[in-house]
């Protein structure tokens, strides 16, 4: 996802969708720690999306605009 399409999301949605993405990482290290993971550069991407939501939700809390 990019930072654009993110940041017309609410707080709330964001909050959610963070959760998910934290959710689905913790799968994906389980994946990975069991074998079971063929692409690995799906925890890259993943910890990617959670920091652009945390950055967006950072900027919402400072008050910057974009």
């Amino acid at each position: 996802m990019k930072a654009s399409e993110l940041r017309q999301y609410t707080d709330e949605e964001l909050n959610e969708k963070l959760e998910e993405k934290k959710k689905e990482l913790m799968n994906l290290r389980f994946q990975l720690a069991l074998k079971q993971l063929d692409n690995t550069n799906l925890i890259k991407t993943c910890k990617r999306d959670i920091a652009r939501f945390m950055t967006i939700l950072t900027e919402r809390e400072l008050g910057i605009k974009r």
